[in-house]
């Protein structure tokens, strides 16, 4: 996941992003400080976003002086500090120039409105939201997901099924069969994500984690096209999966029904080359699949007045479009969060519209 030779020169020039969820007391901080330790023996430049309900961040003392951190407090990034993410990611940037970026979300945040605040950030720095880890508590899990009702079953459930990879927490505090049914339960919850386990704070596998950033690497060398071959940036697309046959990337997530292998992300952010014509997106945003939830973005229509900009939000089928006169430096990009949806599909469309720019 955190491998040595992965950098932003393996990636297009994007900062990776990791969101960590899960529910309050679930182990998120424990296992962000093995993450932060094993990326230091690995010589990378990690960056920390905290963020709590609370006005004081408690666990400051538990990491090092010198990392570079900020502090969301006093609210949630899935609402009321929502706005304050992507300020937090563009001064962690500008100040820091990490080369991956870790937020805790707080336990009761949910991650799909944190996501959408997450890649908001991407119109303004080149980041991608490379992955969302859900932590889990065991007991908590099957405590809830027997029960089946409430706001904690319902938090727990859209945390899974947000999840790009899952850690199963406090394995050793179930007996083989009740961690069986965790793992049967998550699976329900979610088909896609690979499991892990942590038994006392540490993780039975961290295989995941070594694969993930050089077989995502691989993946976007091999299928997108980048500056350094020579030919255009349009296809450097993030998502919090990477799809590749060939790689044991978490992140990867294959499903191989019918024969067929489908790419299941919860992200696409689209850096767009130029002009498009008006009639041709907004038809693409028309016809999206219903798991697209969200999209928005900055464009540049070919069929209007030279040099035009619109802000796009596009929600559950309804679109609307603002003219605008950006203030510094913002990019054309287009983000598409949805719940496991085809990134192949959704790009080969965005591509088809390079064909028809500017009528």
């Amino acid at each position: 996941m955190f491998a040595p030779d992965s950098s932003k020169n393996n990636t297009g020039g994007l900062t990776p992003v990791y969101l960590l969820a899960g529910f309050l007391g679930s182990g998120k901080t424990t296992l962000l400080l093995a993450l932060l330790e094993r990326l230091k023996a690995q010589g990378r430049k990690p960056a920390v976003i905290m963020n709590e309900l609370g006005d004081v961040n408690l666990e400051r003392q538990l990491f090092d002086d010198e990392l570079p951190m900020s502090e969301l407090l006093g609210g949630c990034i899935c609402c009321s500090s929502r706005g304050d993410l992507s300020l937090e990611i563009h001064g962690l940037m500008e100040r820091e120039q990490p080369d991956i970026i870790l937020i805790e979300a707080t336990g009761a945040a949910n991650p799909l409105e944190s996501i959408d605040g997450i890649t908001e950030a991407s119109m303004y720095q080149k980041v991608q939201l490379q992955g969302v880890i859900t932590v889990v508590d065991g007991s908590l899990l099957l405590e809830r997901g027997r029960n089946g009702k409430g706001k904690t079953f319902k938090l727990l459930l859209e945390g899974v099924r947000c999840a790009t990879l899952l850690v199963l927490g406090k394995g050793d505090r179930l007996e083989p069969e009740e961690k069986v049914e965790a793992q049967q339960l998550l699976r329900e919850w979610n088909a896609y994500a690979p499991i892990v386990s942590s038994f006392r704070g540490q993780l039975e596998d961290w295989t995941p984690f070594e694969d993930m950033d050089n077989g995502a690497a691989v993946s976007r060398q091999h299928e997108t096209q980048t500056e350094t071959e020579g030919q255009p940036r349009s296809t450097q697309i993030q998502s919090a999966q990477m799809q590749s046959v060939q790689s044991r990337s978490p992140f990867n997530m294959i499903s191989s029904k019918a024969g067929q292998d489908h790419d299941h992300v919860m992200a696409v952010t689209y850096y767009f080359e130029g002009p498009v014509d008006s009639e041709a997106f907004e038809e693409l945003l028309n016809t999206l699949p219903d798991n697209i939830y969200r999209a928005k973005g900055i464009v540049r229509f070919g069929d209007t007045s030279s040099g035009s900009r619109f802000l796009f939000q596009y929600a559950y089928k309804e679109t609307d479009f603002m003219r605008i006169e950006p203030q510094g430096d913002v990019h054309d990009v287009a983000v598409f969060i949805g719940e496991h949806f085809s990134r192949q599909e959704l790009v080969e469309k965005l591509e088809q519209l390079k064909g028809i720019q500017g009528a």
